[in-house]
């Protein structure tokens, strides 16, 4: 692959990391209204008809290994939201992201054997120590929050691997069914959390504005962008997206992070970026 040929696609996954962590903010606004769970709900249900009306998927015929592909690829997505949102409630934003991303980290890190991979995972578990809330000078670091990140990044990992999957050969369109399906599994909590709050007209137009930047842009330019850029080099985009956060909540959601908090952030990206550029520089197994 030239060069020339991926700058579109780095791009198009940078500008949705932006429009990702604007929304998330945005989003955390809406939990004193309708909670977590109605956030998340209100945020997939929107995205979702949104992108439906746009790419109108309806039109595109898929077999039984694509569906299979965009239902795995929807339930994680939705199981991520579900999960991160509820983080959300206990952990600022930056921690919350910082911490989700061990998740698709571990992954990269699976079956390390150089002892320069031994030495991204030290770094990435320094930095995950230095997240945690070991006294009570944390404050607003909750351990059930920090549990449910660590959920939201699992689910992140399966969001990559099944997205990549559904996302060969097909288009927007296929991110319009993974996020109709992360909607189906999203509105029953959001219905159970909320209520009938979720109907109250005064709170969509910011409902809206979360699914368009958390939802329906990005894993719009994600879907095209997916299929013609390494994964690895997906990999090292993606761990800008504490930083990302950690800006967001600063600017829109005046939220502080401690020295010890941004250098645990700063460590968990460094070993994510290291770990994916050795990984990369490794030859390919030969093919039987």
């Amino acid at each position: 692959m030239r060069p020339t040929s991926i700058v579109l696609p780095v791009l198009l996954v940078t500008l949705g990391m932006v429009f990702t962590q604007t929304g998330a903010s945005f989003a955390k606004m809406l939990f004193p209204l309708v909670g977590a769970q109605g956030a998340t709900a209100l945020r997939l249900t929107l995205a979702a008809l949104v992108l439906a009306l746009v790419f109108r998927p309806w039109r595109h015929r898929l077999d039984r290994r694509q569906w299979r592909a965009v239902l795995l690829y929807g339930g994680a997505m939705g199981a991520m939201n579900l999960f991160f949102y509820a983080a959300l409630e206990h952990i600022p934003l930056g921690i919350a992201v910082a911490l989700e991303f061990t998740g698709p980290l571990a992954v990269a890190l699976f079956g390390a054997r150089k002892p320069l991979d031994f030495f991204w995972i030290v770094l990435a578990l320094a930095g995950f120590a230095l997240l945690l809330p070991w006294s009570d000078a944390s404050g607003d670091i909750a351990p059930v929050g920090v549990a449910l990140a660590l959920c939201a990044g699992a689910c992140w990992a399966g969001y990559i691997i099944f997205g990549q999957r559904a996302g060969t050969g097909g288009g927007a369109h296929i991110a319009a069914l993974g996020v109709g399906t992360a909607a189906v599994i999203a509105l029953p909590f959001g219905a159970i959390g909320a209520g009938t709050s979720l109907l109250d007209p005064a709170i969509l137009p910011l409902g809206l504005a979360v699914a368009l930047l958390s939802s329906a842009i990005p894993y719009a330019l994600d879907m095209v962008a997916l299929p013609h850029i390494p994964a690895r080099l997906f990999g090292i985009l993606m761990s800008g997206q504490p930083a990302f956060a950690a800006l967001s909540g600063l600017v829109i959601l005046h939220e502080t992070l401690g020295l010890g908090q941004v250098g645990g952030i700063a460590a968990i990206m460094a070993a994510s970026i290291g770990a994916t550029i050795t990984i990369a520089r490794r030859p390919p197994p030969p093919v039987a």
